[in-house]
């Protein structure tokens, strides 16, 4: 046990004299030694007792002598009797609280002893939960009760955590009794030697060496009010000036005035709030007060202007050793042989005044460092020791450090003023305060100044500040200064901090930036070290670490919160209330926080989570039971009342705002000089009531009497004429519909006067539900109401009813609301709160969580006949990796066979996930939180989900209002427009139109978060669906079938979000180097001459020129394999092109024609049943369809109306099912013949395969089976929904068989019908060909890019086009493919000279360049026009091919790494918001900037170095704004990005002539002269190993590397953009 004294072998007894009287308000009494043998000698026989309840929370009790008996009864009027009981015989008291009678006090549990030199009192307390005593480092701040003494008397000693005695002197502790914050406090006032002893009883017990026993109990409803009371007694806190409240810098050692001045601007460079700088012990002379080095730091006078002149302060350091005294005791200290003053003496006072304003006229700085004032001597006693005396020995010696008396400090029988050294050692720093707070005043009169202190007592604190002392840069240090700092605050000394990185040794570049994070809410923030250590400010770290821009972000933080801070410190120089605060004394009722003390609070409102240990990022952490906000992404917390792991990498702190604070703020600047011209502001957090309270005080910060003045008269006038500018308001739920701004008159004649905040001075944040109120400007120091409107609670409504005609009563039959709203789409019918299903069971592993969940059936069922709800779901939420979860909801239904590539082990470290998942119960709901911003991405906890056999739905709150993907539809913008829009999505032979669903299925999207990260959710699905955006933001998914089957991908760039996903689908296919040219379609070629003289003319117009196709025309009769007689010389045709260079691709369609007397492929085709068919239940027979194949001899009159065509000309066609392995056989074999016997290719272009018929369901309309199935419960809104879901395909009860033999409903799977036909397409072209080649497909599903390119339809030749033509790209951007283009000059429609010149040259970018129009139309190939358009045409073709290597490496980087090729600006600028709503320019990879146009384009500038392509200059100085690009007819706007390196190569007709060519780079310089890129070079066509067949070139270039580069055989031209 720690305590190794025993009780004596003795009774104390209550002496036989009688009690003097009994008061109701106090009590005295005589006391008396019973005999009994004695401790340590010196008993005192008789005593005096007194008590008296000094206020209503305020007891005193006082055990003395009559020597020591002051007389000092101050009769007041509260009772004490209901407080405090006498026990007669033996001696003891005990002390109740009077509410309740509860025990918080007991001495009779153990004997009083009262000696001389040996007091002693023991107490039983009511509860462990003890806080306070000191000076220590305790290591935790609720006290271990554990048989752990703590010995007190103030002494020069390392804080390293033993438990040894430090600089100050604190016999204070606060017991918390219980969870309803009932609290007391116990102060001893005594300033001998003692130490005090807790043990497991709870007890305490006192031994002291001197002096009295006199004990203040003070009582509090809360732990805060206690500390109130004992300010009460000892004094409040001095308010300190407000620029000391800055950042501060010191250093012992820095060895002269010039090295001070360079760590002052390298910080101010670096631009470090920074208001403080220390010069230590180093600026004298031979470290002698009052005295500066004249060598070294010879312009020491002048120090503090150069400071002021920034705006800074400068504070010196005093140690108070060396002054005459009557008597003198020589010892040793800094200077060497020093004298000590007796600060307790009017003479030293009046010297020691007089000796500062001395120094301060000679040296200017603008407060003082008292410090080595415990007093600390390196001496014992004094160079000629102590004498052999009872106070240099005592009978006992508590157990101080050493267990000397005068060890490190002075003999104990040293006289001064206030008595024996033995006595009064504790308040040698107290009274070095006092005598120094008149100096002070004396030198600065009404200017407020700063005192810091390293020596104190109770009472210290009304006149300084003070620092834990001389720690070390470790791990412990960090940790133990929080407790630290709590105690402080218990002991009145708000302004209080530790050396931040430590005082003694170096410190890691972690540790320091972690300690800087913590530090710059430390309410005295200073960075301090000694002498032979590295400096360790945060310039010194270097301009680009991570220290100093985390430093400057937080300290930047700091000193916008300040105004919070200084009114914190107002309010605990006025009331007594604590600045930093323990979690316990707001949150007292919750046991979880009695023992935290990793994290603290800046009052009540304020939050700080520090990492504290080395190499982690993440914090357990305890989120008390309240709301709370994260300060940096203003986003509201999920989590309360509970321990979570906190994700705060390198660079963060956890800083949370708790819901119904107020907070002013004040934007920043360098130094508080600065930052108090500013505007000011409010952060406004909503609690759970949707209330907030705050106050502000504000004053000149610096004038002493201000305080008092200004806060008794209302109404000061600030000399900077402050306005609050800005308030931001966490919390609103709701857009607001109006805010208004109420100057509340102060006199009589004047009414209050009102305007309403005009609608660009609102932002409203629907993501992170923050309302930002700007440019307001009102005044300080006036009153204003401010008021907002909320669109109350309409947008958080989810249709219950998204059919067409919903009223009331159909929306009740659903057990839904129904309750108009003014606001325009907002639904009428909505679901309840706890509509959806509840957990049943939940289990929890590393990998993942499997939940149970079970439908709510208080409601009906979902209200749709034929689609019974399922009642029962299994939830798995699988961690698959860092990056990557998947969550799935399912019952043994249809999963999609489109196999994904998730990692084979998932991850099971929570520390390296960038996201967490949390489980709501009811309604059940999974939210998904990006750990290192508390972004909540997902919530799925929203009423509605619905889970029946032909509608499920689920609705998810997004992140932002930044929404991208979902197809394929034409959008006409890239960024979603959430104001209740619905995009259907299922497969269609369907022209881009807007909300028509179109050909392909991607139920992808990303979201970008206000954070700027980014984030992508796939659902895996392939039922028809829709989705429906909302502005609260959020979308819900419905869809008629399959299940929940989601993945998420967490970026956290928009780039790696799409790496990660192809991650997951598949790599886009790297496509021949041939297919990058420029290439002609037209579907409506005459005959083959036709072809043969447009590429006889695109020859001899010189136009790059790569590939030629031909459509169905080539067809005989549209049929698959068959060649037209008119175009009997196209395969000659093919061979003299491809020998000249060139390429040919033909189309495929996938129906086959079943009304031919001899058609092999159908024939075939039969034999190896690869047709759909169906069900054997139903029928054996083909589900027949029409297409594009004609009966046989039949003149097709096309000027009838197109349904009599289809009636009369059409034949039935029947529909390979392209899941089989005999399918794919066949088709292979197919297409093998076609090579071989018929015509040569390169590529194949697969069309008509959503699938595509011309008749409804099957020829004669009628589908088979279950009708539900065509015409389903729910229609999502698709084009022509009324007709079904067979309208234009296929019957949905068609049977189709996947390659495991499973049966599947085309109910199921049509929408990856395109995505089993494109694989098997592939395969065969590589197979047949022996080339790379390329497929091109219309119909697609997330994968399809493994295999596949696209074009974006049939589109229409019109001006929209051109820009919408982006957003498609881009859409399809996000989910890869390699080759992505609209048909240049528009399929439809005759197209307009101008519009398709710009066409031309935009396509030249695109990365699938083809020019293709439709049957019927005037052709629109570049040599159809005049000379101009051809020259134009050739040129912008000229410089696609002079930059082909660059787009290749891209499509490189693609196959290999999933980077993008056509890129969104907002991919390489996403920290500029200005990025994500452009849509009318592109990127080719992160380095050329395309902006397309006619005449004059407003074009933006990203913030980065840019060269114009055409001429090759730089624009200077424009960066991050829009600019007017004037673009004449034969010019598009191109620019490179500083900082790269793009390779390229000579252009000529083909890439098979310009791949010969000399291979150059375009360097282009970035601001600091740097540049680099890489280049993959191969054959341009090989497969798989025949891919690297002509050793190809992978390289990283720079500026430096040209030379490596050229060593590679390659002949290279440099052209350096400087």
């Amino acid at each position: 046990m720690d305590s190794q004294l025993n009780p004596p072998d003795e009774f104390y007894v209550e002496c036989s004299s009688t009690v003097a009287a009994w008061f109701h308000c106090l009590i005295n009494a005589q006391l008396k030694r019973m005999a009994s043998p004695s401790l340590f000698g010196g008993d005192i026989q008789d005593l005096s007792f007194h008590a008296e309840m000094q206020s209503n929370n305020r007891l005193q009790f006082k055990v003395h002598t009559e020597r020591h008996h002051f007389f000092h009864f101050s009769l007041s009027l509260n009772p004490i009797t209901n407080t405090l009981e006498i026990t007669h015989k033996p001696f003891g008291l005990t002390v109740r609280r009077k509410e309740n009678r509860k025990i918080l006090f007991d001495t009779t549990m153990a004997p009083l002893v009262f000696a001389d030199q040996y007091l002693q009192l023991s107490a039983r307390l009511p509860s462990h939960n003890i806080y306070g005593l000191g000076e220590h480092v305790h290591t935790q701040y609720r006290h271990n009760t554990n048989w752990k003494t703590w010995p007190i008397f103030t002494r020069d000693a390392f804080p390293n955590g033993g438990m040894h005695n430090l600089y100050g002197h604190y016999p204070f502790f606060l017991c918390l009794e219980e969870e309803s914050g009932k609290s007391f406090g116990v102060f001893l006032m005594n300033s001998n030697a003692m130490e005090v002893i807790l043990q497991p009883a709870p007890a305490v017990t006192y031994r002291t060496i001197g002096g009295v026993l006199d004990f203040y109990i003070f009582f509090g409803d809360t732990p805060e009010q206690v500390v109130q009371e004992f300010l009460e007694l000892t004094g409040r806190p001095v308010i300190p000036p407000y620029w000391s409240l800055g950042f501060q810098l010191s250093r012992w050692d820095y060895g002269s005035l010039s090295e001070v001045k360079k760590t002052v601007e390298r910080n101010r460079a670096v631009g470090i709030p920074y208001d403080v700088q220390y010069t230590d012990i180093d600026y004298m002379e031979d470290k002698k007060d009052f005295t500066y080095d004249k060598v070294k730091f010879s312009e020491l006078p002048q120090f503090a202007d150069y400071l002021h002149e920034k705006g800074q302060k400068y504070i010196l350091i005093l140690q108070g050793c060396s002054c005459s005294n009557a008597k003198l005791m020589f010892s040793e200290v800094w200077p060497g042989e020093t004298v000590f003053p007796d600060y307790t003496s009017q003479n030293c006072i009046d010297w020691w005044v007089e000796e500062y304003e001395l120094f301060y006229k000679e040296v200017k700085h603008d407060a003082l460092w008292i410090d080595m004032n415990e007093v600390a001597n390196f001496k014992k006693g004094s160079n000629k020791g102590c004498a052999d005396n009872n106070l240099n020995y005592p009978p006992y010696t508590p157990r101080i450090l050493d267990e000397v008396m005068y060890s490190k400090t002075l003999c104990m029988d040293a006289k001064q003023a206030w008595g024996n050294h033995y006595d009064v050692h504790s308040l040698y720093g107290y009274s070095m305060v006092l005598a120094t707070e008149k100096a002070l005043q004396r030198v600065f009169g009404e200017n407020r100044t700063m005192m810091l202190t390293r020596s104190s007592f109770p009472g210290v604190g009304k006149y300084s500040g003070h620092w834990l002392g001389d720690n070390a840069a470790n791990w412990n240090d960090i940790k133990w200064a929080i407790p630290g700092m709590l105690e402080f605050g218990l002991f009145g000394i708000p302004y209080i901090g530790a050396d931040i990185c430590g005082f003694f040794d170096d410190s890691s570049e972690e540790l320091c930036r972690r300690w800087m994070q913590v530090g710059a809410f430390y309410p005295f923030s200073r960075n301090h070290n000694a002498q032979g250590y590295k400096p360790q400010d945060p310039a010194a770290y270097g301009p680009d670490s991570t220290l100093l821009k985390s430093s400057k972000h937080y300290l930047m933080i700091r000193y916008t919160l300040l105004p919070y801070l200084y009114t914190l410190f107002y309010k605990a120089h006025t009331t007594g209330e604590t600045v930093v605060r323990p979690l316990l004394h707001e949150f007292y009722s919750d046991s979880a926080t009695w023992a935290v003390d990793r994290q603290f609070l800046w009052g009540k409102h304020l939050l700080i989570t520090p990492v504290l240990d080395p190499g982690v990022d993440t914090v357990r952490a305890y989120v008390p039971d309240a709301l709370w906000y994260d300060y940096e992404t203003m986003e509201r917390m999920a989590d309360r009342k509970t321990h979570i792991n906190m994700y705060l990498p390198a660079d963060k702190l956890g800083l949370h705002i708790r819901g119904g604070a107020i907070l002013p703020t004040q934007t920043p600047d360098v130094t508080t000089t600065y930052s108090r011209r500013h505007p000011m502001g409010l952060i406004v957090a909503l609690d759970d009531n949707n209330q907030a309270a705050g106050e502000l005080f504000w004053d000149d910060g610096d004038s002493r009497g201000i305080v008092i003045k200004h806060v008794t008269h209302a109404g000061y006038k600030e000399p900077n004429n402050l306005k609050f500018e800005n308030i931001t308001i966490l919390g609103v739920p709701h857009p607001p519909k109006s805010v208004s701004v109420t100057h509340v008159s102060k006199g009589s004649g004047t009414g209050n006067s009102t305007t309403t905040v005009p609608n660009n001075n609102i932002e409203y944040n629907q993501a992170k539900e923050v309302l930002f109120l700007n440019g307001l400007s009102l005044n300080l120091g006036e009153t204003y109401l401010v008021e907002w409107e909320l669109m109350v609670e309409d947008y958080q409504r989810f249709d219950c009813y998204p059919e067409e005609h919903a009223d009331e009563a159909k929306c009740k039959a659903r057990g839904c609301i129904w309750k108009p709203s003014s606001i325009e789409r907002v639904p009428w019918c909505f679901y309840p709160q706890d509509y959806g299903y509840t957990v049943k069971t939940a289990e929890e592993t590393d990998s993942g969580m499997t939940v149970d969940i079970t439908r709510n059936k208080k409601y009906r069922s979902s209200g749709r006949p034929g689609s019974p709800d399922i009642d029962t779901l299994r939830v798995e939420i699988r961690y698959h990796s860092s990056d990557m979860l998947q969550f799935k909801v399912s019952t043994d239904r249809y999963e999609v066979p489109v196999p994904l590539s998730v990692p084979a082990a998932p991850e099971t470290d929570e520390n390296k996930r960038l996201y967490k998942v949390l489980i709501t119960n009811n309604p059940f709901g999974i939210q998904v939180i990006r750990k290192n911003t508390g972004t909540k991405i997902w919530d799925s906890s929203m009423p509605g989900f619905t889970f029946s056999d032909m509608f499920i739905q689920v609705s998810t709150q997004l992140s932002s209002e930044f929404v991208y993907g979902f197809g394929e539809t034409e959008h006409p913008t890239y960024k979603h427009d959430l104001n209740y829009h619905t995009w259907g999505m299922f497969s269609k032979d369907q022209p881009p139109g807007y909300k028509m669903n179109c050909y392909g299925v991607h139920p992808f999207y990303m979201g970008l978060e206000n954070t700027a990260d980014a984030h992508g959710v796939l659902l895996l699905n392939s039922n028809a669906m829709d989705v429906t955006f909302q502005p609260t933001p959020a979308v819900t998914y419905r869809t008629l079938g399959g299940i929940l089957d989601f993945y998420m991908v967490l970026g956290p760039t928009p780039e790696m979000v799409v790496q990660e996903y192809t991650t997951l689908i598949g790599r886009p296919v790297l496509p021949a180097y041939w297919s990058l040219g420029f290439q002609l379609c037209r579907y409506g070629y005459a005959n083959d001459k036709e072809i043969e003289d447009l590429y006889r003319d695109m020859r001899a117009a010189g136009i790059p020129y790569d590939v030629q196709y031909a459509d169905i025309d080539y067809m005989e009769r549209q049929l698959d394999f068959v060649l037209n007689p008119e175009f009997k010389n196209l395969p000659h045709l093919v061979d003299r092109m491809r020998e000249e260079g060139m390429r040919f691709i033909f189309i495929l369609d996938p129906a086959i024609s079943g009304n031919e007397t001899h058609y092999p492929a159908f024939v075939r085709g039969k034999e190896a049943d690869v047709f759909i068919k169906w069900p054997k239940h139903l029928s054996d027979e083909i589900v027949w369809g029409k297409v594009w194949p004609d009966y046989p001899n039949v003149t097709v009159d096309e000027s009838l109306d197109w349904d009599t065509q289809v009636e009369l000309y059409r034949a039935y066609t029947a529909f390979p099912d392209f899941f089989r392995a005999t399918t794919a056989t066949w088709w292979h074999q197919e297409i093998q013949d076609f090579y071989e016997n018929t015509m040569k290719f390169d590529g194949l272009w697969i069309d008509m395969n959503e699938p595509a018929s011309f008749v409804h369901g099957t020829v004669g309309g009628k589908c088979l089976g279950d009708q539900l199935l065509e015409n389903p419960p729910y229609m999502p809104p698709l084009e022509s929904k009324h007709m079904g879901l067979n309208h234009k395909t296929l019957c949905m009860n068609s049977e189709q068989i996947l390659s495991d033999g499973k049966k599947v409903r085309h109910y199921d799977v049509h929408n990856i019908y395109g995505w089993s036909h494109t694989k098997p397409t592939y395969d065969a072209l590589l197979n047949v060909t022996g080339k790379r080649g390329i497929v091109v497909t219309r119909s697609t599903y997330p994968s399809s890019g493994k295999w596949a390119g696209h074009w974006l339809g049939d589109n229409f030749a019109s001006w929209d086009q051109l820009y919408k033509s982006i957003i498609g790209i881009y859409k399809h951007t996000l989910n890869m493919f390699f080759g992505i283009t609209l048909d240049i000059c528009g399929f439809f429609n005759t197209a307009e000279y101008e519009m398709c010149l710009r066409w031309m040259q935009l396509g030249a970018f695109y990365p699938y360049s083809r020019n293709h129009n439709g049957k019927g139309n005037p052709r629109q190939d570049p040599v159809s026009w005049n000379s101009t358009f051809t020259e134009v045409s050739r040129d912008v073709l000229n410089i696609r091919y002079t930059l082909l290597p660059y787009l290749y490496t891209l499509m490189f980087e693609s196959h290999t790494k999933g980077n993008t090729v056509i890129r969104p600006l907002l991919h390489e600028f996403v920290n500029d918001k200005a990025t994500w709503d452009i849509y009318k320019q592109f990127l080719w990879g992160p380095a050329l900037l395309i902006s397309p146009g006619a005449r004059h384009v407003d074009g933006y500038i990203p913030n980065a170095r840019w060269y114009d392509f055409h001429t090759v200059s730089p624009y200077i100085g424009v960066r991050g704004q829009m600019v007017n690009m004037p673009t004449p007819m034969d010019h598009i706007n191109l620019h490179i990005r500083g900082g790269y390196i793009l390779p390229w190569q000579k252009p000529e007709n083909t890439t098979h002539y310009s791949r010969r060519n000399p291979l150059g780079l375009i360097v282009a310089l970035s601001d600091s002269g740097t540049a680099q890129g890489s280049f993959f070079w191969d054959d341009g066509e090989g497969i798989g190993k025949d891919m690297v067949s002509l050793s190809p070139v992978l390289s990283t270039l720079s500026l430096l590397s040209v030379c490596s580069v050229a060593s590679l055989c390659l002949s290279y031209l440099l052209c350096i953009l400087p």
